[in-house]
């Protein structure tokens, strides 16, 4: 008798994939204390250094992608994420806007470029994420990024309580926020069809939800760090 599981309808499969929304980082107690201004200075700059690090990671990872997928059509796809994150000149990109959030937060760019703010446990699951990422196929690496699915919402809440709570940030800081809200819902959209494509068999379909299960843990193990440092909960 064999043992090969019937994959999912294209239904159930992307039932499964949302139902993991609940695990995503939104409701995180860091977060909470974030959207309701009860960080002070130093917390936020703390924040901002350690989440640069985790936007610092995503052009690499998504680097390893395509390195790992013998698809043309998705690697010519997969390269316009690359440019999103590094620009596509100095200056320019998410990553230089996340930095501008640095600075306006109170930081000095050469001090975040350094690291020294990073912290262990915060390096250890980005790490591990990028690391992810190059040893697997790269359809679970597409897959893990799903958490985009349950962003939009996020960031436009954030944005919204960051310019309530924290107003001595200057508008500029925030170009990370209003340039991403921008894109993200589409990207989810698109990234979603992409997995739902390609994850074939009962097999791969698992894993997909898996990864995804993984990037919502490093998610969560960024901000338990974040918590733990700053006085939190966690």
């Amino acid at each position: 008798m064999s043992n090969i599981q019937t994959p999912w309808s294209s239904t159930e499969f992307r039932a499964r994939l949302y139902s993991l929304e609940n695990s995503y980082w939104d409701d995180h107690p860091f977060h909470r204390r974030l959207h309701e201004g009860l960080l002070d200075k130093e917390s936020l700059r703390l924040w901002a250094a350690n989440r640069w690090y985790y936007q610092r990671c995503l052009p690499q990872k998504d680097a390893a992608i395509i390195a790992n997928c013998p698809l043309p059509e998705v690697r010519r796809h997969w390269l316009s994420r690359i440019v999103y994150h590094d620009g596509d000149g100095a200056g320019s990109g998410g990553i230089e806007k996340w930095l501008r959030l640095a600075e306006a937060v109170g930081l000095d760019r050469d001090e975040v470029l350094s690291e020294r703010f990073v912290l262990p446990g915060v390096r250890f699951a980005v790490d591990a994420y990028l690391d992810f990422a190059r040893r697997r196929p790269w359809l679970e690496a597409v897959a893990s990024g799903l958490t985009e699915l349950f962003s939009p919402d996020l960031l436009a809440y954030r944005l919204g309580r960051m310019r309530e709570h924290y107003p001595w940030i200057t508008e500029d800081g925030f170009a990370y926020f209003t340039a991403r809200i921008d894109v993200v819902a589409a990207e989810g959209r698109s990234l979603l069809e992409l997995v739902v494509q390609h994850a074939e068999t009962r097999t791969q379909q698992d894993a997909c939800v898996a990864a995804l299960a993984f990037k919502c843990a490093v998610l969560q193990g960024i901000l338990d760090s974040l918590d733990y440092h700053t006085g939190g909960s966690a």
